[in-house]
């Protein structure tokens, strides 16, 4: 084999797997799972000679290109704007992403000490539309003031989560997933069970803001890094999102390489 045909098989390869993460937690992969399915029974009409079926499927194939441009505009759309912005779909420069880390943490160490309750989730590999979709759209650059707005008593959306996609506050009051994990402490409350319950599906980074313990706290993989300074919370995103060299995650509270967080049992 040629050294350009590896290189053509690993471009492939590592643009199908960019493609399958962009699609993750969208309508998608349910829309692309229905045509697999129907794909195996036009295979299947034809081993089986089942004609009026292979007949009706030979029709729906003809237009494949054109139904799936309708089925999927909005994940199209989507792909071509992270391509549009950059060649190797990075959505935020690195400064665009300290000064948003910056402002969450400086909103969250806010809201901590007037013991208001948050939730702020990044968004990283793992699409999260389909959580974005069931909030009310804002797509505002992420400034704490506004995170603080969301999140006061008398905001309508400050019962939900705020999520920031490509650098932006895509919406706020959006639904997430509870952990099932039966291992969770049962004082641990509704915005704790779902930051958690996020964090086990998706790579997201949630900033969670406990207003009875006027506390934030980092989670991620389903573990929750307890009781942050604004400095820690900084210092412990930069980490994750790798906007300096991750040796210095072991000055940050374990966070890092070596995923020492503390378990949701440590919480208070």
């Amino acid at each position: 084999m040629r050294l350009i045909d590896v290189l053509d098989i690993l471009l492939v390869s590592y643009i199908v797997y960019r493609l399958l993460l962009l699609i993750k937690g969208t309508r998608a992969v349910q829309m692309l799972t229905g045509l697999g399915v129907l794909g195996l029974a036009f295979v299947a009409s034809i081993r089986l000679e089942l004609f009026t079926l292979h007949w009706l499927l030979s029709y729906f194939f003809d237009s494949l290109i054109l139904i799936v441009i309708v089925l999927f505009q909005d994940d199209l759309r989507r792909a071509l704007t992270h391509v549009g912005k950059n060649p190797f779909f990075s959505s935020a420069s690195a400064e665009e992403e300290r000064e948003m880390v910056d402002e969450i943490a400086k909103a969250a160490t806010r809201l901590a000490k007037e013991r208001i309750g948050a939730l702020v989730v990044i968004e990283r590999e793992t699409g999260l539309k389909n959580f974005i979709d069931t909030g009310s759209k804002i797509d505002a650059r992420v400034r704490s003031e506004l995170i603080y707005s969301i999140f006061i008593t008398s905001s309508p959306i400050h019962d939900g989560a705020a999520i920031v996609s490509s650098g932006r506050i895509a919406a706020a009051g959006c639904f997430l997933p509870l952990s099932k994990n039966p291992n969770i402490e049962k004082k641990l409350g509704t915005r704790h069970r779902a930051a958690i319950g996020l964090s086990e599906e998706t790579d997201a980074i949630i900033i969670l803001v406990s207003e009875e313990a006027g506390e934030a706290h980092l989670v991620r993989n389903g573990k929750i890094t307890p009781n942050l300074s604004e400095e820690e919370l900084k210092s412990s995103l930069a980490v994750l999102l790798e906007l300096f060299d991750s040796s210095r995650a072991a000055r940050v509270r374990g966070i890092g390489t070596d995923s020492k967080d503390a378990g949701v049992d440590h919480v208070g």
